[in-house]
């Protein structure tokens, strides 16, 4: 399927179960960046080790009850930040209201994130073919917000080696996935050089989740 193009805005199926929903968080998009700003004083920026010792090119960080980590020990949920020893910082009012309203227009009533994984890509930076299943319910949806450079997006199946589609993410775009699209491989590909008003060559995505 083509990418869709910055002057063919629309919400989109991607499958049952997901959505992409088109410019959702354009108009809360400098407050989301001022709050990114301010978790990101309380707990900064770092590159997470996989399991298998390799390092993350993403950057990230977390905010709300729980946050997620890697490293040598495996993937896994905590509720204290691995280098200050200290609580994540609260997640703000206006994620937890934005992910609830856009799981709410994909279909997902009263989702109540309690995790939200913020990632920093810089130009290079990408996310391998993935499922997200850390989390304990499965039942739960996951919400995705895009901001500031374009992505392309990789949307797969159910098994890895399932054919891959590509979507072009653009700044304020969220995307939506639960039901029978929860376990879909997906990933991220290479951020290419750009830029972007209010993030420069950076892009960040906000994930939320319920995790426990």
């Amino acid at each position: 399927m083509r990418d869709l193009l910055a002057f063919d805005r629309r919400d989109l199926q991607l499958d049952s179960g997901a959505a992409l929903l088109a410019g959702f968080a354009l108009k809360f998009d400098q407050a989301l960046l001022d709050a990114v700003a301010a978790i990101a004083i309380a707990a900064p920026f770092r590159h997470l080790e996989t399991p298998g010792g390799r390092r993350m090119s993403v950057a990230m960080t977390n905010a709300g009850r729980l946050g997620w980590i890697s490293d040598r020990r495996g993937y896994r949920y905590g509720d204290t930040d691995p280098l200050s020893g200290l609580a994540w910082p609260a997640m703000p009012a206006l994620f937890r209201q934005l992910a609830s309203d856009a799981a709410a227009a994909a279909g997902f009533d009263r989702f109540e994130p309690e995790a939200c994984l913020v990632n920093r890509y810089e130009p290079g930076a990408k996310l391998s073919l993935h499922q997200d299943r850390d989390e304990r319910n499965l039942n739960q949806p996951i919400v995705s917000v895009s901001l500031g450079v374009d992505a392309i997006f990789l949307w797969g199946g159910q098994m890895r080696g399932d054919r891959v589609r590509r979507f072009t993410l653009h700044h304020g775009d969220v995307v939506v996935w639960g039901g029978p699209a929860r376990l879909t491989y997906h990933g991220v590909d290479t951020l290419v050089r750009a830029a972007h008003p209010l993030t420069g060559e950076l892009r960040y995505n906000l994930t939320f989740r319920r995790a426990a």
